[in-house]
């Protein structure tokens, strides 16, 4: 991904989930979320994604990201999680989608972000760049293209 910002966050609660909003919403990039949830031994990494990001992203991404073992006979059929009733932390509500494993961030009733997979989230900005490239006239493409060569790839975690 781009600008790459990390966050630890101890528990979603009011001031953190500001700052990590904040954050987000004052680049209009995607930030890496870990929550650390108290009585559990390991914590859960996401992507929180402004919405108009992410809803830029899913505009130009052609498909849905593969959910992966569907077609694999010999991988275990993934149970479907349990419903639950959304989360309220101070002013955010967490609505856990079921399907697809992404969880909504509300705020006064409107949807703000979403918490994406880490590779969920990777795979849907590249799509969306590689298309959108695609729409470029070529003097453009080739001059993005060498932007792109230029940049320095994220470090590998």
């Amino acid at each position: 991904m781009g600008l790459q910002i990390d966050v630890v966050a101890g528990y979603p609660i009011n001031e953190e989930m500001e700052r990590v909003l904040g954050l987000a919403e004052a680049v209009g990039e995607p930030v890496s979320v870990t929550f650390v949830w108290e009585g559990r031994e390991e914590s859960e990494r996401a992507v929180l994604v402004p919405a108009a990001t992410l809803a830029l992203w899913e505009h130009w991404a052609p498909t849905a990201y593969p959910t992966g073992g569907a077609a694999d006979e010999n991988q275990p059929v993934a149970e479907e999680p349990e419903l639950a009733h959304p989360q309220e932390f101070g002013a955010f509500t967490l609505f856990r989608r079921r399907a697809g494993g992404r969880t909504a961030v509300a705020r006064k009733g409107v949807v703000v972000a979403e918490l994406l997979d880490p590779d969920e989230a990777h795979w849907l900005q590249e799509e969306a760049r590689n298309v959108r490239q695609g729409f470029m006239d070529p003097k453009q493409r080739a001059a993005f293209e060498e932007f792109l060569a230029r940049q320095s790839s994220p470090p590998e975690q």
